[in-house]
């Protein structure tokens, strides 16, 4: 049975962000530095010293890390309430991509690996990078692409390759970096100023909260110390999993956050401006909105807080890839429809930035697409239906 009650620390916790985020962060929201690729990085560091100083930064990660050793459960919660300012996971320091780095780190990592690049990275003293996504043909949301080559030359490994919207390339201290050995793939980390790494350029996107934007990486002759290879050599993919499950669900977490705010700013709006006579609240076609906002936020919960116990219970060595994919569809696509909403009852407003609804709206139709498109989990999720299929028929 799932357990919906929320303990005493889970509870408190989130009381503490929620009010440092609306206290600290979202005044941060009109600094001229939080806009471009992504906040930069002095307003991150100013940010993440408030965060430091009341005691939340990186609460996900273990105790040794600095963190508060929470359960996914209790990230549900934590992170929706940072999630209430597109600033609040930055300041927090659990933001994609570090947030799944670290989880991989901590998974994964021998103990030397954790002491040089997951300690400086939850105590917010770097950032890092995923380079997986490749453009030219290679890996997307297909592995078997992955293009990038990786070639023992005695005690190291020589990468080549490209990479692409690679979130935070830019100023990250260290990066994760995924390459073909053989007919398999191996993670590697390495160093970002590492001989061969190569910034080409920042794409300009659609969405800006993350710092340091989305980039585009060349690797030529990239030579990494086989000590800085991520766990074993060929089994890349399954680590890929690893994080990759729990990392849709925390963006899941995060941009609910960010919805429930675009849906308090539009209930505010609806409430207080008048049109023909009365506010526009008691407008049904208005009022509908905001009752299908209601219903969309407590489904995208729900689905968050039933994948996040999965994650927390499961003892049959399975990642959750499968609960992940559901709640990535059904979240990212419910909240889209809040933030598309809440658009439309701003009127003009909503497509300024007068309010956060116009970022808000923008990030979350970027989260559609990032770490899988809806159409590929389903496309996974339907391959389940018939592989259970063929399991009732005995085949």
């Amino acid at each position: 049975m799932v357990e919906f009650e929320r303990g005493p620390r889970e509870r408190e916790l989130a009381e503490r962000v929620s009010a440092f985020i609306r206290e600290e962060i979202i005044p941060f929201e009109r600094d001229p530095r939080a806009f471009g690729h992504g906040p930069a990085a002095d307003l991150v560091r100013e940010m993440q010293a408030k965060a430091r100083a009341a005691g939340l930064l990186a609460p996900h990660v273990g105790t040794e890390w600095g963190g508060q050793g929470l359960n996914h459960r209790e990230i549900a919660t934590v992170f929706r309430a940072a999630g209430y300012s597109t600033l609040g996971p930055v300041a927090l320091n659990c933001m994609a991509p570090d947030e799944g780095n670290m989880h991989l780190l901590e998974k994964v990592a021998t103990e030397e690996q954790k002491q040089r690049f997951l300690k400086p990275l939850a105590a917010g003293d770097c950032r890092s990078a995923f380079l997986m996504t490749e453009p030219d043909g290679g890996v997307g949301s297909d592995p078997s692409m992955l293009s990038t080559t990786a070639r023992q030359d005695g005690n190291h490994w020589v990468i080549n390759g490209r990479k692409w919207l690679i979130t935070g390339g830019e100023g990250a201290g260290f990066g994760i970096i995924m390459a073909r050995t053989g007919q398999s793939a191996t993670m590697f980390l390495a160093d970002m100023n590492t001989p061969g790494i190569k910034l080409d350029r920042i794409l300009d996107t659609i969405d800006n909260s993350m710092p340091g934007g989305h980039a585009v990486l060349s690797l030529d002759d990239v030579r990494v110390p086989a000590d800085q290879i991520l766990g074993e050599v060929d089994e890349g993919f399954r680590y890929a999993q690893v994080r990759l499950a729990p990392a849709r669900l925390t963006h899941c977490m995060r941009w609910w956050g960010a919805a429930q705010r675009a849906h308090d700013i539009a209930a505010d709006y609806a409430c207080t401006r008048q049109a023909f006579g009365k506010p526009l609240v008691d407008h049904e076609g208005v009022g509908y909105m905001l009752a299908d906002n209601l219903l969309d936020l407590k489904q995208a919960e729900l689905m968050i807080d039933w994948c996040a116990w999965v994650l927390d219970n499961r003892h049959d060595g399975a990642t959750g890839t499968t609960e992940s994919s559901m709640a990535k569809v059904a979240v990212s696509e419910a909240l889209y429809r809040v933030a598309d909403r809440c658009v439309q009852i701003l009127g003009g407003k909503g497509v300024t930035r007068d309010t956060p609804v116009e970022q808000i709206f923008r990030e979350i139709r970027a989260f559609r697409i990032y770490d899988g498109p809806s159409e590929v989990h389903r496309w996974s999720l339907a391959k389940k239906v018939k592989r259970d299929w063929r399991h009732r028929q005995g085949g």
